[in-house]
């Protein structure tokens, strides 16, 4: 009995030591009042005192896009009552690309206690107070908590000299709300509030503080300019519409608070600099290409895209249709031209779509269309139409699908089958196609539309070198028997196309996503063989296939789930990998662990050759497990704004992408198709 007593002292004073070394907090707080004999019917300001050691932090109310504010939960005597929490002016940090609203110095949270009037002197009032908060430095994050109590005595309210004086000083850091509103406005996907602020009054590097949520980017950089009597600042809205209100650093430690109504900016004015945020820990900003060497890459990556499985039956039927139409060269040329139109006529409309949703504020990048289960479904139906035809189940004369590749339909046929020729070509970003893509959202839109184009000249490339270069032309075979066989076999890379648009309408809208595509596929069958049966008795019966088609689109409109936003939660096929999260990859950066991180997608034909060939082999999985290297997987197929994000801050608007962080020093990227000994290469350097 006595040695288990005495093991248990032992654990006592074992526990006792791990509480008292939890007490040395690293942003410690203490709870003082300006007078301890409050006046009954009277106001009582309290302070929590903070005291961050050196590479420390604490947190405003809305400590930014990670952190955590003051949390109080208060014990009070009847009838007294706590106010709001006053902060005093912070200041912005930046890790990581996200933004914290921070104090690094010793600060005070204000807060009055009223006391009832029905106090009676020498009434005792103890005060009870259980806060949390967090302490930060810029690579870990450790939360504290502290139980403070003052036992208040209600009496005469004589404040003493040093408490003034100290709880002055406190009170000239709290900002003090401005007398009139400002106005707010959203053009695009920029956010403006204009400030009453008088031209004569002393500015020294603005900054605006949001209070309210879901209305601007935290990280976001912002400008100031000056007016008249007003001064406007612009950043990047995100979220919801709709007016914020907010602190406006004017000075240091000096702020204003103000709410905004919508109205009208102010246009012109002068700049003025305003509080930036270093990124401690941001990647450097990509360097781009000049405008020749991107235009070349989008044109080589474009030719590329030829190569796809679901590209290259067109392409191959088309230019063999050349062939069979014989020696005609000025048709072979007005052929290629309006091939060549309806694939730049295809990519521009894309790139504009796409410049403008995120000009909108939207977080997209390229290939966006194939996140839509809508559009996927639509593909879909189109597979299904091409590769029945080119399997000879049904001729539709007039338009250039199937075997009217194979025959000159006119330039309308050439036009439409290059349009879709880049429709299905364009969902990944091939080689050469990265910098190309991804600069586009950085350019001007001028200079981002130059690139779209180069891709369609790229994709149109080879039809153009088979019409204008007549010995190339005479390289393809002539007509014959084989023709015939020739299309049935590129039914198979179409029906397999059309396979894999079913397992993405999986992919994007789960279970119910993939009994709609099944249906609908099952109708397009039954549209496709009433249109058999009628096309040799009604003249109209083209439009079976146009009317049956859209119907189909409409029901599946009323019946699709709508697809996940987020690639949260789904499984990686990495073993041991885990989604990627910005805030993850940061904290395993600055804990020093190595991390492969890779974007991929399941529209992205490239991104799963590599899976295939390099990422998921046996010999890079060893590789990593000896190097102690955490794999984390973007998942793209569906549209997640923090991919977009990531992915528009390297430069890139689509996938892949593969980056190694070693334990120490800069990332490294690697190209776009890999090999094992490539993977191996990179981690070695």
């Amino acid at each position: 009995m006595p040695a288990l007593i005495r093991w248990l002292l032992l654990c006592l004073a074992l526990l006792a030591a791990q509480a008292s070394i939890a007490q040395e907090l690293n942003v410690p707080g203490r709870l003082v009042a300006e007078t301890e004999t409050p006046k009954p019917g009277s106001n009582v300001t309290l302070a929590f005192v903070f005291e961050p050691k050196p590479g420390w932090h604490g947190y405003w109310e809305n400590p930014g896009d990670a952190g955590l504010g003051l949390q109080l939960e208060w014990n009070l005597p009847a009838g007294v009552s706590a106010g709001k929490l006053h902060f005093p002016v912070p200041k912005p940090l930046l890790i990581g690309g996200l933004m914290n609203h921070v104090y690094e110095a010793p600060h005070a949270v204000l807060v009055d206690l009223s006391i009832p009037s029905t106090a009676q002197l020498g009434d005792s009032l103890p005060i009870e107070v259980a806060a949390n908060w967090l302490a930060c430095t810029d690579k870990i994050c450790v939360p504290q908590q502290g139980r403070f109590t003052l036992r208040l005595k209600v009496g005469d309210g004589v404040v003493d000299r040093a408490s003034r004086t100290q709880f002055d000083q406190w009170r000239a850091a709290i900002p003090v709300p401005l007398d009139q509103p400002a106005r707010y406005a959203i053009d695009g996907k920029n956010y403006l509030i204009a400030i009453p602020y008088p031209e004569s009054a002393p500015l020294d590097r603005p900054y605006f503080f949001a209070l309210t949520a879901d209305r601007v980017r935290y990280a976001a950089p912002q400008t100031a300019r000056r007016i008249g009597n007003w001064l406007v600042i612009e950043t990047e809205a995100q979220g919801q519409a709709g007016p914020a209100e907010g602190l406006l650093r004017i000075g240091n430690e000096q702020g204003l608070l103000i709410s905004s109504v919508a109205g009208n900016i102010p246009a012109g004015g002068l700049d003025v600099p305003t509080l930036g945020a270093t990124d401690k820990l941001a990647l450097s900003a990509p360097q781009l290409p000049g405008l020749p060497w991107l235009l070349l890459g989008a044109l080589l990556g474009g030719m590329l895209l030829n190569l796809m499985p679901c590209v290259f039956p067109i392409l191959g039927l088309k230019a063999l249709a050349m062939a069979k139409a014989g020696g005609e060269e000025s048709e072979a040329r007005r052929d290629a031209l309006a091939y060549t139109a309806g694939v730049g006529a295809s990519c521009l409309a894309l790139g504009a779509i796409m410049l403008s949703l995120r000009a909108a504020g939207e977080e997209i990048g390229w290939a966006f269309q194939l996140q839509e289960p809508i559009v996927v479904l639509g593909l879909l139906l189109l597979m299904v139409a091409i590769t029945a035809n080119l399997a000879g189940l049904f001729e539709l004369n007039g338009v250039a699908i199937g075997d009217g590749l194979t025959r000159s339909a006119g330039l309308s046929g050439s036009f439409w089958t290059g349009v879709l020729a880049a429709v299905v070509a364009t969902p990944c970003t091939g080689p050469f196609m990265a910098a190309a893509m991804g600069a586009a959202i950085l350019l001007p839109a001028s200079e981002a539309m130059l690139l779209f184009t180069a891709l369609g000249f790229g994709i149109a490339a080879p039809f153009l070198l088979i019409a204008y270069v007549p010995p190339v032309r005479r390289l393809l075979p002539g007509p014959g028997a084989w023709l015939s066989r020739f299309r049935m076999i590129m039914a198979i890379p179409m029906g397999l196309t059309a396979l894999a648009l079913l397992w993405l309408m999986w992919r994007l809208s789960d279970q119910n996503g993939l009994l709609v595509g099944i249906a609908s596929l099952l109708a397009m069958l039954v549209v496709i063989a009433g249109y058999r049966w009628a096309q040799f008795r009604l003249r109209l019966a083209p439009l079976i296939l146009l009317l049956g088609g859209a119907a189909i689109l409409l029901a599946a409109t009323r019946c699709l789930p709508d697809a996940d936003r987020t690639s949260s939660g789904k499984e990686t096929a990495f073993p041991g990998a885990v989604t990627f999260d910005a805030d993850r990859l940061s904290g395993l950066r600055n804990a020093g662990k190595p991390v492969f991180l890779y974007f991929t997608a399941d529209w992205c034909v490239t991104c799963k050759v590599n899976e295939a060939a390099a990422i998921n082999r046996e010999e890079t999985v060893r590789l990593f497990r000896k190097k102690s290297i955490q794999v984390m997987v973007g998942d793209f197929t569906r549209r997640d704004p923090a991919i977009a994000r990531f992915l528009a801050d390297r430069g890139r608007s689509g996938v892949p992408l593969y980056l190694f962080y070693p334990a120490q020093g800069e990332p490294r990227e690697l190209p776009q198709l890999l090999t094992p000994a490539t993977i191996a290469d990179a981690i070695a350097e």
